[in-house]
């Protein structure tokens, strides 16, 4: 994005995988794996996948399976993917953003499971928020706005003082659902009607006012001399 968009918020919702981590290769990795194993295309999977639970992905490709198969296979993704960390990465400007988000309100709300969380976020780099939402907290996946409902409560704010950083359809059609305005992260977001978008968080600035509120500034990172 060129222009700048600026936004306020009493409270941050993150999402972590390919919003403030990028773990793009161990998903595709292990993605990539399991439709084989079910002689499914996996580009098509990989279309899918992002941001829902693993159970979630499965139950919408294979409609027909049992889901105490899709369950098992839950389990066994998940172990694989947090014992692969090669590749995981910070998205650009994470470290940064996470900074400023210091001691302000706000709460980390993933699909994955506390050990994957811990495992990628310790890979990346990046502090852990002290109010967290993973798949242990909720009874549905993502596009079901529960998630991102317990973050704002557990915050103490309305949902429309909230504010979330997604990247995914599941995960920005969650967000809306909860009554939250959506900024979307990188290129796949932008096709999904976020309330605004970037490529990275390099194009975020964040800014603490006396009143409470946060300032959310959108756009170019500026240029260095």
């Amino acid at each position: 994005m060129t222009a700048t968009t600026t936004l306020t918020a009493r409270a941050l919702l993150l999402d972590m995988d390919s919003t403030i981590v990028n773990s793009e290769a161990v998903v595709e990795r292990c993605w990539r794996g399991w439709a084989a194993e079910q002689g499914l295309d996996e580009d098509e999977v990989l279309k899918v996948v992002h941001g829902r639970q693993g159970w979630a992905t499965m139950a919408a490709l294979l409609p027909d399976r049992p889901m105490e198969l899709n369950l098992a296979d839950n389990r066994r993704m998940l172990a694989r993917e947090t014992s692969d960390m090669e590749g995981v990465v910070p998205v650009p400007g994470a470290p940064a953003f996470m900074a400023a988000l210091a001691g302000l309100p706000h709460a980390l709300v993933t699909s994955a499971d506390i050990p994957l969380s811990d495992a990628r976020m310790g890979a990346a780099g990046l502090p852990m928020p002290t109010v967290r939402i993973t798949a242990e907290s909720v009874s549905a996946s993502k596009p079901d706005p529960e998630g991102f409902l317990k973050g704002a409560a557990e915050l103490g704010f309305a949902p429309d003082d909230c504010l979330v950083f997604e990247d995914s359809e599941a995960g920005i059609e969650a967000g809306r659902a909860a009554g939250m305005r959506v900024v979307g992260v990188g290129d796949r977001a932008a096709a999904f009607a976020p309330t605004a978008q970037v490529t990275d968080l390099t194009q975020v600035r964040i800014e603490a006012r006396a009143d409470g509120m946060i300032t959310i500034r959108l756009g170019a990172a500026p240029q260095s001399g």
